[in-house]
């Protein structure tokens, strides 16, 4: 039997578990639609809100690359590097409500059988913030948005009732969760924050306000570089900073840490994963944690805007690893790892007598004689 792209998440189809994610390439509709044309099964709006957004004066998105002779880190671009991260500072879309819902419909007027999730934002902490999550949640839908990701972890937005100051208490996740779950007829996604303690807390607060999946993680807080020769931030306004988001290749161990604690811990629910995706080889490493699709940022940034290449390779990656282990749908090999996993007092020890240090050579030094 031919190998089958195509899933079900949160009852919906998909017809390849590959998204883009929500970030500047999805910030207008002529990108979605590229998007979609591309392959793509699924894309995440930019953040939709309500409230008015001025992004920093400059650029907004930068990428760290790494010579790999020397290990050194910078966002200067340079011949024989290798791209590290991306480092971002931009909050959420700044075009308002009423510029998005007409193209939300013709988005979904040109392609009906993709899928298309509106990611939404506002505040939190008075009746007022939670009517703004319903209004943006019951426009969205009406126009033929077909899920929710309600933002609960930009790790960089001014106001302290929104973002992640949301997504690190389990108490306001569950409360917004429940509160677009009373307007919503689409499922509900909650993207969650990385940086905090116990990300599982978290994830059971969105789960029991109504979130029918979890996205992780979003980017990690971070700052930029110091150039040592001018002594200034490499990325800077005014010689000013202020922190951002790290993602692309470095965060895919750390995201992977993060789903599988969520996966274990909920093994019976919907994830969608997201952190360090470039080719099919890293989103394999969420499917066999569990998670139902994977979302792609940094790679398609760099990939004409939108991706086409790395959609491409990712469906070509799929077929040829499914063919490959002779799995014929995705559920085939979902989660089929997950249960590798176990806490560190689990791993073997070597008898005491074999024992000695547990180091590789490489690296350090011979030891004296």
């Amino acid at each position: 039997m031919a190998a089958q792209l195509a899933t079900t998440f949160t009852g919906l189809r998909f017809e390849n578990p590959f998204l883009l994610a929500s970030a500047p390439p999805t910030e207008s509709d002529s990108n979605i639609m590229r998007a979609f044309d591309a392959g793509w099964g699924g894309v995440v709006t930019k953040t939709i809100g309500l409230h008015p957004v001025v992004n920093v004066d400059g650029p907004k998105t930068k990428f760290l690359r790494a010579t790999p002779e020397s290990g050194h880190l910078s966002m200067q671009k340079r011949p024989g590097t290798a791209l590290h991260s991306s480092w971002n500072w931009e909050l959420i879309s700044d075009k308002p409500l009423d510029w998005w819902v007409p193209r939300i419909s013709r988005i979904k007027q040109a392609h009906p059988a993709r899928m298309l999730v509106a990611s939404i934002m506002a505040g939190s902490g008075s009746d007022e913030e939670l009517r703004h999550w319903q209004t943006l949640a019951t426009a969205c839908q009406n126009e033929g948005a077909d899920a929710l990701e309600l933002n609960l972890s930009c790790p960089h937005m001014d106001r302290t009732d929104m973002g992640s100051n949301i997504g690190k208490d389990q108490g306001l996740i569950s409360i917004v969760t429940q509160a677009v779950a009373e307007v919503a007829r689409v499922p509900i996604w909650a993207k969650l924050t990385p940086s905090t303690t116990d990300i599982v807390v978290e994830a059971g607060g969105a789960f029991l306000g109504g979130a029918a999946a979890v996205t992780s993680s979003n980017t990690f807080p971070s700052l930029p570089l110091v150039d040592p020769g001018t002594l200034e931030f490499e990325m800077n306004v005014d010689g000013f900073v202020s922190s951002g988001g790290l993602g692309g290749p470095a965060i895919l161990p750390l995201s992977m840490a993060k789903m599988a604690q969520l996966t274990q811990a909920f093994p019976d629910k919907s994830f969608s994963g997201i952190g360090g995706v470039s080719e099919f080889a890293h989103a394999l490493n969420y499917f066999l944690l569990g998670c139902g699709t994977v979302q792609v940022c940094t790679a398609a940034m760099l990939d004409h805007a939108i991706g086409p290449n790395i959609i491409a390779s990712l469906l070509s990656g799929m077929r040829e690893a499914m063919e490959r282990h002779g799995w014929t749908s995705l559920d085939d090999f979902r989660g089929i790892r997950r249960d590798r996993i176990v806490t560190h007092s689990r791993i073997r020890r070597p008898d005491a007598k074999a024992y000695h240090g547990g180091y590789e050579a490489e690296g350090y030094a011979a030891a004296d004689r």
